[in-house]
């Protein structure tokens, strides 16, 4: 069993490091050799041990910070924040609206409460059974049958 220092910082606690024997083909040690300095790692251990460590992120589903760049990270949670803002200013201004038709509504029209409730549970299932797709015309339709 080897024993190394991780870091060569001396607050660092000494970690215990297995040898471990690699077969890989020529071409890829090589590649190996000419990358570990471009990322920014003292050794080729250190470069294949943090290879292994994305592999594993990656296929473990761990967080992404763990195998993806920091500003591709940033973007994206940057472009899904963007759109959740957006989505939300939509949404209250389609409820300002909405709230706007229903008091017009209300004021013009003469409807008892128990007519509402029916209203309201044929609606809750009605969209419920269309995954929201509702249109005008299947209101018509509705409204005319009654």
């Amino acid at each position: 069993m080897f024993v190394g220092i991780k870091g060569g910082i001396s607050d660092k606690m000494q970690q215990e490091k297995v040898k471990y024997a690699l077969r890989i083909d020529p071409q890829l040690q090589q590649e190996v050799k000419d990358w570990f300095p471009k990322d920014n790692c003292r050794s080729q251990n250190e470069f294949i041990e943090k290879a292994i460590r994305f592999y594993i992120g990656y296929l473990s589903g761990q967080a992404a910070n763990d195998y993806l760049p920091t500003a591709l990270v940033s973007a994206l949670r940057g472009t899904v924040q963007s759109g959740e803002e957006h989505i939300c200013r939509l949404l209250f201004k389609q409820s300002v609206e909405l709230s706007m038709m229903m008091n017009v509504l209300a004021a013009g029209m003469e409807i008892r409460e128990e007519d509402l409730d029916r209203l309201r549970g044929k609606c809750v299932q009605e969209v419920k059974k269309s995954n929201g797709s509702l249109s005008l015309k299947d209101a018509v339709r509705y409204q005319n049958r009654r």
